[in-house]
């Protein structure tokens, strides 16, 4: 078997693209969207009649452009949502817009709306997944969502107290990025970082041991791969989620993949700690890289939310 055929044994593979074609050639059970995504989904020719539709759907719910640009958005990203959901057997992650990422109030609404969204267009919001950033409003936001029955994907996660927070909030998936943590070493110490000791993949291991530790039931899903390395590393972690290209390459790989992590081997040093909003605050403080990339992946995913609604507002 190829690497990628190992994997899915250990692991649920997932998909980290909006490209219906991509997920229908690699089969994974779930798949992840983003800003950045949807907007390259967005200007593919086959999203052609989705956005064509979206543009319609703006027009019909507001007579203000602005309005029209937001209603249109809601829907395309929603609708990509829909697509995928036919393709998949599993979920997909829908993200609210980064701009409310300090908002609790706010996300906690958008969330509703993209759950009727989904409700409206004939898709399975039980099949659905809200991403939200994982700031201390984020995670608030998303704590009220799950007590609802509204099942959140908390993204941007860096730092080991997001996740102590996320896991006492009772998220229902968190996903580190792996390769962001590790571009911020690189850069930091100016030197490479072999699989094993990639700051990213350390990271990821650390929170999963600690989930199973502990008895969380949240899972664990590594994002932002920079390379197969990584993603070997992390064999047997709840989900990973992959974009095409490394995809691609595990297909093409033969090497044995060996399980890294597993429920029965977990085992934490680190004691259950549950942070207020001051503790968590100063923890991030603490933590450079984690400040950096946080604030670094929320106003790149605002930028491209900003672009998409350009794109939008062009066409309407």
């Amino acid at each position: 078997m190829n690497q990628l055929e190992q994997l899915k044994g250990m692991t649920k593979v997932v998909a980290d693209t909006g490209d219906i074609e991509a997920i229908r050639r690699y089969q994974p059970v779930d798949a992840t969207t983003n800003p950045s995504l949807i907007l390259k989904a967005a200007e593919l020719p086959a999203y052609e009649a989705l956005f064509n539709s979206a543009l319609e759907y703006g027009k019909a719910k507001a007579v203000d452009k602005t309005a029209q640009v937001q209603y249109a958005c809601d829907w395309l990203a929603v609708a990509i949502g829909k697509e995928i959901q036919q393709v998949v057997p599993g979920v997909v992650s829908t993200e609210v817009d980064a701009r409310l990422s300090f908002n609790k109030e706010a996300t906690i609404a958008k969330a509703h709306e993209l759950v009727a969204l989904y409700r409206e267009q004939g898709a399975d919001p039980d099949r659905l997944l809200i991403k939200i950033a994982s700031t201390w409003e984020g995670i608030e936001a998303a704590k009220v969502l799950e007590q609802e029955g509204i099942r959140c994907n908390l993204t941007l996660l860096f730092s080991f107290a997001q996740a102590q927070a996320c896991a006492e909030a009772g998220v229902f998936l968190v996903s580190p990025f792996v390769g962001r943590i590790l571009d911020w070493y690189k850069k930091a110490e100016g030197r490479d970082f072999g699989a094993a000791e990639d700051p990213g993949v350390v990271s990821v291991t650390r929170i999963y041991n600690y989930y199973k530790q502990h008895g969380y039931s949240t899972v664990v899903m590594g994002a932002s791969f920079r390379n197969t390395g990584e993603i070997i590393e992390l064999a047997g972690c709840d989900c990973l989620t992959i974009g095409p290209g490394l995809l691609d390459d595990l297909e093409k790989t033969e090497a044995t993949v060996v399980q890294k992590l597993s429920q029965e081997s977990a085992a934490s040093s680190d004691e259950k700690v549950v942070l207020d909003e001051q503790a968590f605050r100063w923890a991030m403080n603490e933590d450079a890289m984690a400040t950096e990339k946080l604030a670094e992946g929320i106003r790149n995913f605002a930028k491209d939310q900003v672009k998409l609604e350009k794109l939008i507002e062009s066409r309407l």
